[in-house]
């Protein structure tokens, strides 16, 4: 298993909340990932933020292109939720 699936926590630290804001938005821009939860608190005179990303989100398609939730109910597999639909926003 890949090493970004496995570590989802992070640490942020700035001198201010603004400063601290202005990383985590950097961090989400650069990397192109959600964070899934967040707590800061001052810490000292800084200010600390520990978070945890998303999980990577995949796409999975069927050989025709078809939300894999599909495929899998034409052979009598039944799914929950319509998750992996191309055409859902």
């Amino acid at each position: 298993m890949p090493d970004d699936i496995k570590r989802n926590l992070l640490f942020f630290e700035a001198p201010t909340m603004r400063e601290l804001y202005r990383r985590m938005d950097e961090w989400q821009e650069t990397e192109r990932k959600r964070l899934l939860s967040m707590h800061g608190q001052r810490d000292g005179e800084r200010f600390g933020c520990i978070a945890l990303t998303h999980p990577p989100e995949k796409m999975m398609l069927a050989s025709d292109g078809t939300g894999v939730d599909a495929a899998l109910t034409q052979h009598g597999v039944h799914c929950l939720a319509s998750m992996h639909s191309p055409n859902r926003a």
